[in-house]
């Protein structure tokens, strides 16, 4: 509670209508901790509202509308004003992206259902030596993918002081055994390049993680400032049409899923690695 005085209170009805948020709304959002009640009656349940809290509904509403997903809303309003402003820029940005591959995949759907070829991405060939990793698979769901991948890559290897292979070779990365959507749970395996020398040694600290050789083999990628090579559904869906459709027209054969792999780029600022997305091939 925040000592509201009573005249400073009203009830969740009238709230409700002051807030335009359903009482249902208000419920759920007290549930998850968004927006409090500043009293709740000890015997009845009944919430009561500070007048003072409309501002902060009317902001949850706005990010409700503009489609932000809970949770984050939640993390936005543990911050300062200018830090929460930074992550709605932020998220925004990551909307504007998904649209504009979106935009790319209608086009593709559009071609397809008239018989035209879609002018798809550049892919480019690479080489890829032979190397040892850590590796966990798991069934993941599309709104898992990044909190599972941050548990495991950021807060268990990165900060634990696991070193990576030097270059392209040592970058994480994600591969997509299966469709992964709202609908469709992968499976999914994250994988972590380490060197040689130490891989016994490493491995021995994550039990719970396979220890493996991927042989040397070519990968057919998507370069990071490519249009549409960013994290996203359907960024991932028009990579996914591009590098498939350069190796039908190649007549190169995938090997296994695409993968989605992280560049920790200096010139990225803090921003968060860059993303690209590639197939091995036979």
């Amino acid at each position: 509670m925040n000592g509201a005085s009573g005249a400073s209170r009203v009830s969740i009805g009238e709230f409700s209508r002051l807030s335009r948020l359903s009482a249902k709304a208000l419920r759920l959002y007290d549930e998850l901790g968004l927006l409090v009640p500043d009293r709740v009656d000890a015997e009845t349940g009944y919430r009561w509202y500070a007048v003072a809290q409309l501002d902060q509904a009317r902001v949850v509403a706005l990010l409700r509308r503009i489609g932000v997903p809970l949770a984050r809303i939640r993390d936005m309003l543990a911050l300062d004003p200018a830090g929460a402003a930074e992550q709605i820029r932020a998220y925004w940005t990551g909307v504007e992206a998904e649209h504009a591959a979106q935009r790319v995949l209608v086009g593709h759907l559009v071609d397809r259902l008239l018989g035209r070829k879609s002018a798809m991405h550049e892919v480019t060939v690479r080489d890829i030596p032979a190397r040892r990793m850590l590796s966990v698979m798991r069934r993941a769901h599309e709104e898992e993918l990044i909190p599972l991948g941050r548990e495991l890559f950021i807060h268990r290897l990165a900060r634990g002081g696991v070193p990576r292979i030097e270059g392209i070779a040592g970058a994480p990365f994600t591969i997509f055994h299966g469709e992964v959507s709202g609908d469709s749970d992968g499976p999914v395996e994250w994988c972590w390049p380490v060197p040689d020398d130490r891989a016994e040694e490493i491995a021995a600290g994550f039990p719970d993680l396979t220890l493996r050789t991927e042989p040397a083999h070519q990968e057919a990628f998507i370069r990071a400032d490519a249009p549409g090579a960013a994290g996203g559904a359907a960024q991932a869906e028009a990579a996914v049409l591009a590098l498939f459709a350069w190796a039908a027209d190649q007549n190169r054969e995938p090997a296994g899923g695409v993968r989605a792999l992280l560049i920790f780029n200096p010139a990225s600022q803090g921003a968060g690695p860059d993303t690209e997305f590639a197939v091995a091939l036979r």
